[in-house]
């Protein structure tokens, strides 16, 4: 059997921060912050919003998409690497709180590849007939690791939370490929020392061959051509990366996903929004080959292509 997608669901927190709020505490502008990430405003969730809060509100609304019962879903995996706290795991958390009896429950840590890795994971568990419903979860409450006073890395990044059912469908549609890759030897890069800490120059070089690469090794892994993409859902960290994976599928601009001026980076959460987004705007049909592709501190990826609908 195929794995795919039932439903979906997302949470963003209210409170918004644009780039000219920025302006008044670092020694940055509105275009020059534009112009190299296409980043215009993020959400930064208030201090009693953590990250098992946001992720238990997407569930909920995945849960609902679905239409399924939290008694019915058999496993609970959430990409984050923003936990509330070391243990007990965000996943734990959102089992209690949903009440799903049934579930076991695991926390996924590949930064912002970690909704790939949690979808792909369950896409094992799917296909061997062990489990029928999973709840992926790509969730972070990044602002609680950001130097609010550095430039470099204070402007790129959101908080939020993406959660998609996974289970067996049809079989002309769900994942039809992956690719999963780490590179531990650039893992100085991206790392976390109290606050975030980047290479902006090795993380851009890397993201630009990595996104593209893996965006057609699924394709062709599907067996399939460029000509037969409908969508690019790119994982959203910086305009100019997302338009290298987009030129190197041969897309029009109009069939690649662009959240990334409204919620900044916000790591394994932005391929969930930016799904749910377009699907809000009547972007993804029934039938529709996507791929998905995300990169982030490890260094790791991870790459989709699927037939979207049940």
């Amino acid at each position: 059997m195929r794995a795919g997608i039932w439903g979906i669901g997302t949470y963003v927190p209210e409170q918004i921060i644009t780039n000219k709020d920025l302006e008044k505490t670092l020694d940055t502008n509105d275009e020059w912050i534009r112009s190299r990430t296409g980043i215009v405003e993020r959400r930064i969730a208030e201090d009693h919003i953590d990250t098992s809060h946001m992720s238990i509100a997407a569930a909920k609304e995945a849960m609902k998409d679905a239409d399924i019962e939290a008694d019915e879903l058999d496993l609970i995996l959430v990409a984050t690497v923003t936990p509330d706290q070391a243990f007990p795991t965000v996943s734990a958390m959102v089992q209690k709180e949903l009440g799903a009896v049934n579930a076991a429950s695991m926390d996924i840590s590949a930064a912002c590849a970690g909704f790939m890795y949690g979808m792909i994971t369950a896409k094992q568990f799917i296909e061997t007939g062990d489990y029928r419903h999973i709840l992926v979860i790509g969730t972070e409450k990044l602002s609680k690791f950001i130097d609010w006073n550095d430039r470099n890395t204070a402007v790129l990044f959101g908080d939020g939370s993406g959660a998609v059912v996974m289970g067996p469908v049809s079989d002309d549609k769900g994942i039809l490929s992956f690719e999963l890759g780490s590179d531990g030897t650039g893992g100085d890069h991206i790392r976390l020392d109290d606050y975030i800490k980047m290479n902006g120059r090795e993380v851009f070089k890397f993201a630009v061959r990595q996104m593209g690469e893996s965006s057609l090794h699924v394709v062709e892994k599907a067996g399939l051509t460029k000509d037969d993409v409908d969508f690019l859902i790119p994982h959203q960290a910086n305009i100019r990366i997302m338009e290298a994976a987009r030129q190197r599928l041969d897309l029009p601009l109009e069939r690649m996903s662009h959240t990334v001026d409204r919620y900044g980076n916000t790591s394994s959460a932005s391929i969930p929004l930016s799904l749910a987004h377009e699907l809000s705007e009547n972007k993804i049909k029934d039938g529709d080959t996507l791929v998905m592709v995300g990169f982030g501190a490890g260094l790791v990826w991870g790459a989709v292509a699927m037939v979207w609908g049940k």
